[in-house]
């Protein structure tokens, strides 16, 4: 059996969420390996709404055991707040179906601030953050200074770990004129959660090695998008972890050789959320139609979403980057009303014809899209599930797409139900 990472591999906001809920009816075990409460995940079911933020999509599935790995940074009031509400929809979380990594660094009220105080002063300059803390508490963790998950089962620890990140943040507090933060304050409030927290702890390297024996199948589930990974993406804007799918690893606790099918989350256009490059957005009556009828409004913030043409350019980077085996395509269905559509190719930058995103920012916003223009369908998609049953037109742009990003499209989504999936290739087959 294969084990399945799924990353994006856009800008995050790819409809990852439904993806990970249809493949996890044959997964196991799901494991969320990076990222904070800044990831959205939708998941509709019979009618049913659940919003994510730091559970893995298997939460809502009976008989699957999620994980939160030691990649993630976790908010424990955040967390909490989330499971009450999921729990309110009917789902059951207790230890038996909810792990999280005893070694996960936690989000703290400084490090929320801390991020909004930044985000504020930098005006129009800001990255266009969440505002969650995610960013600072991953600052403290390569620091050195963060409090970990395992930290609240001690008073003693965790009044060490305080005074060393608070002697930290009070002084850059100070520095922006702002008052310190009071220990004692915190760590009454973290001793008061700890055994709700706790309860879910667990060595999760250890637990993967024992699913492992057991021959079960696990699915990682990234969060955002290769393009905001910190090291591969837009930089600076981009997020604080790596998400490309090397990531799943790490942020979780196996060997590489655990990972057999990589699954790259594409939309049909493009969107991103936040400042930063974007070189196909369309700031006009069809970008606006593409945010209309894809719903593009952040889950987390409800943030309205950039919308603009598909980014062949971009996705064949990505794909590359991060070892992507095949692309699930996403709201094909957003597509259907127009009469044209369009797909970058290359990019011109000061009348030299480029096939990739360079590095240098100022290049980034620089480069114009080179594209290539196909016959809309003027047809409905939603609810196919044969890819023979689909328009002419939508046929041949989903096979140009998928011979210009050098991929093969794995499967296709055509409404937010996730019945509405037609599977070209099963990533969970055996070899």
């Amino acid at each position: 059996m294969k084990n399945v990472v799924v990353v994006g591999s856009q800008w995050g906001d790819e409809g990852k969420g439904k993806i990970v809920d249809w493949l996890s009816n044959k997964a196991d075990i799901i494991i969320r390996f990076q990222g904070g409460n800044n990831a959205g995940h939708t998941l509709v079911i019979d009618g049913v709404t659940y919003k994510l933020r730091l559970l893995p999509s298997g939460i809502v599935r009976k008989n699957k055991t999620s994980i939160i790995g030691n990649g993630v940074v976790v908010d424990p009031f955040a967390l909490l707040e989330e499971i009450d509400e999921i729990k309110l929809k009917g789902v059951d979380i207790t230890e038996n179906n909810l792990i999280i990594s005893e070694s996960a660094s936690l989000i703290l009220p400084f490090h929320k601030e801390l991020d909004e105080i930044r985000e504020d002063l930098a005006g129009k300059k800001n990255i266009g953050t969440t505002k969650r803390g995610i960013g600072p508490a991953y600052e403290d963790k390569v620091g050195r200074r963060s409090i970990k998950i395992i930290d609240l089962a001690s008073e003693k620890n965790l009044d060490e770990k305080l005074e060393t990140a608070l002697n930290h943040h009070n002084a850059i507090r100070k520095g922006f004129g702002k008052e310190t933060y009071n220990k004692e304050k915190i760590k009454k409030d973290l001793i008061k959660i700890a055994p709700e927290i706790l309860k879910y702890a667990q060595p999760v390297w250890k637990r993967i090695d024992e699913f492992k024996s057991q021959g079960k199948k696990i699915l990682f589930e990234g969060a955002q998008g290769i393009l905001l990974d910190v090291d591969h993406g837009t930089y600076p804007f981009v997020t604080s972890s790596n998400t490309v799918a090397s990531s799943a690893a790490t942020g979780s606790g196996c060997g590489p050789g655990l990972i057999n099918y990589v699954l790259g989350i594409t939309k049909a256009y493009t969107t991103r959320v936040g400042q930063g490059p974007f070189p196909t957005e369309l700031k006009d009556k069809v970008g606006e139609e593409l945010g209309n009828r894809g719903n593009e409004f952040g889950t987390v913030t409800s943030r309205k979403r950039r919308c603009g043409w598909f980014d062949g350019v971009l996705v064949r980077q990505t794909i590359k980057i991060s070892g992507i085996d095949g692309i699930a395509l996403t709201k094909l269905d957003v597509l259907d009303k127009l009469d044209e559509i369009k797909m970058c190719i290359a990019y011109d930058l000061n009348g030299k014809k480029i096939d990739y995103l360079p590095a240098n920012i100022e290049d980034q916003q620089k480069v114009k899209p080179i594209y290539k223009t196909f016959k809309g369908w003027k047809t409905s998609t939603n609810g196919i599930s044969k890819f023979e049953n689909l328009p002419e037109n939508a046929k041949i742009y989903i096979k140009e797409l998928e011979n210009f990003v050098e991929t093969k499209v794995s499967s296709i989504s055509t409404s937010p139900e996730r019945k509405d999936t037609i599977l070209v290739i099963d990533p969970f087959a055996t070899n």
